[in-house]
């Protein structure tokens, strides 16, 4: 069984036991999270798709850590103008969760 949840903008296909990277979620690890926001959910033929979630189906997970992702450079040029050269980086957070169990 999986399930298509919503969080942080994003949309992520899960299936109990999969580990997945969410956007941050405030909690420590250990910590219980549940997805509300359920937009499919079943298996083969039993689907079932929401308009636009599926009514009383949670997807329930435990926050196993919490990190900043790999650095992505930002560099932004501008020709014959050596003074608009700039080197960024960005470190987006994020939640690790395991999901634990889908119910719906």
């Amino acid at each position: 069984m999986y399930a298509v949840i919503q969080t942080g903008g994003k949309q992520h296909r899960v299936q109990v036991g999969d580990v997945v990277r969410v956007e941050s979620i405030p909690g420590q690890p250990g910590d219980p999270v549940v997805f509300e926001r359920i937009l499919a959910v079943g298996e083969g033929a039993s689907t079932r798709v929401g308009g636009p979630t599926v009514e009383g189906a949670q997807v329930k997970g435990t926050l196993v850590e919490q990190g900043l992702g790999d650095k992505v450079l930002v560099f932004t040029f501008k020709r014959r103008k050596n003074s608009n050269r700039k080197r960024r980086g960005h470190r987006q957070a994020f939640t690790a969760v395991k999901i634990d169990a889908i119910e719906g």
